[in-house]
């Protein structure tokens, strides 16, 4: 587990930037280094705890990308027709160790070795057959419809670097080079709960004034797409003694602590006085909207974070604060979400000085440029404006707002993770 001190976040100024409050995770969270062996089919999402590097050429040999015949470039005529007597043939998976091309073409195939004194391969749709020999045409340039060992990949070359989340795409490049099992950093443990006596579980009858709890089950589900391992510890009632025995109790066995609501000043908020009986808490207060009363602070050496109590306050601060103290912790490489450029169809408002996530859906105008249309309410506890939207558009602190027509970010939902 991580072991921090208890004014390790301390920050006393203004608001805090996005960006500023990433720069601070980065500087002063550590990383972890436990790490794990786990087979190829398994490791999808997980982080490379390491460089891995190709201990073959990938491909392996020199082969033919067509079918047709490999010949050597320095039969071939200067001008006209070149006939060759055909001699031997190639499949993939057969050895061309006995076969050579001197004087002649071989017939091959595609991912079959070339001989190795053949240089260029032929098309068979470009070739003319006659009886046991073959007519080539000429153009064709040395080297043509060749894959050389190691065009992909030489041996010796990093074929995934450490930090990186591993993708379907990295379990093929390290299948391709032969790897069966992979090192990766473990899991992150984070502990969740909500806070709260209006909260019940959902299914649960609902006495008069209460809600179902609606975040714990948005975090899990955001935390264990990003690769954590989520204990839920439920719901914790407004009892000061029960939040003070429980937090530390979780943060012995987990790497971040992870709440909604609960953390303000308010007399029925209790989180605050339970972390700082263990620890610290910071209120941060973000530059950001909706998620203005992000907290962050320590107990017993574990990160705590205390996120908004309302669901799109808590989606938003998940996506863009929550995040990158994931990577850090978990020893993944972090950039933030690349937006996507779109056109506005509404006019929108916003102060100065904070950045801004409005819920969009997408349309094509009848110019046939994709273009972004407001949800129709903005409340940070409307849950229907994110199951009923396609994504964020993105409004930088210095904005003002929104004029129709202009170009603005977007994330969409779907790429976010």
């Amino acid at each position: 587990m991580a072991q921090l001190t208890d004014d390790c976040f301390a920050f006393g100024g203004p608001l805090m930037s996005v960006e500023e409050a990433v720069a601070l995770i980065g500087a002063r969270l550590p990383t972890l280094s436990e790490r794990e062996t786990v087979p190829l089919a398994e490791a999808d999402g997980r982080i490379a705890a390491e460089d891995l590097h190709a201990e073959i050429d990938l491909p392996p040999f020199m082969n033919s990308a067509v079918d047709g015949y490999a010949v050597r470039f320095s039969d071939l005529a200067e001008a006209g027709e070149t006939l060759l007597p055909v001699r031997g043939r190639l499949a993939a998976g057969a050895s061309a160790e006995a076969i050579a091309a001197a004087g002649a073409a071989v017939r091959i195939f595609t991912g079959a070795p070339m001989p190795g004194d053949a240089d260029t391969v032929f098309m068979q749709e470009d070739v003319r057959v006659a009886g046991d020999q073959v007519g080539l045409p000429p153009g064709l340039k040395r080297g043509a419809n060749c894959r050389p060992a190691g065009e992909d990949l030489a041996r010796g070359a990093v074929a995934i670097p450490a930090g990186r989340r591993l993708t379907p795409q990295d379990l093929a490049l390290a299948a391709a080079v032969g790897l069966d099992t992979l090192p990766v950093r473990r899991r992150l443990r984070v502990a969740i709960f909500s806070t709260g006596n209006e909260l019940a579980e959902p299914g649960a009858r609902l006495p008069p004034g209460a809600i179902h709890d609606s975040n714990r089950i948005l975090l899990a589900a955001l935390l264990r797409r990003l690769g954590a391992e989520v204990s839920d510890l439920g719901i914790l009632r407004d009892d000061p003694a029960a939040l003070r025995a429980r937090l530390p109790e979780a943060a012995r066995s987990h790497d971040l602590i992870l709440t909604s609501g609960g953390v303000s000043t308010g007399e029925e908020d209790h989180v605050k006085g339970a972390v700082e009986a263990s620890g610290r808490l910071v209120f941060w207060r973000l530059a950001i909207k909706p998620g203005r009363p992000v907290a962050m602070g320590v107990i017993a050496g574990t990160p705590f974070i205390g996120l908004p109590g309302n669901p799109v306050a808590v989606y938003v601060t998940l996506l863009f604060v929550v995040r990158p103290i994931l990577a850090r912790l978990g020893g993944a490489d972090y950039a933030p979400p690349l937006p996507q450029p779109v056109r506005s169809a509404f006019a929108y408002k916003k102060k100065t000085g904070r950045r801004e996530y409005v819920r969009v859906s997408l349309r094509r105008g009848e110019d046939g440029i994709v273009e972004a249309v407001k949800y129709p309410r903005d409340g940070a506890g409307v849950i229907t404006s994110l199951t009923g939207s396609d994504g964020l558009l993105e409004l930088a602190d210095a904005a003002s707002g929104l004029s129709v027509g202009d170009v603005v970010s977007f994330h969409p939902h779907a790429l976010l993770w």
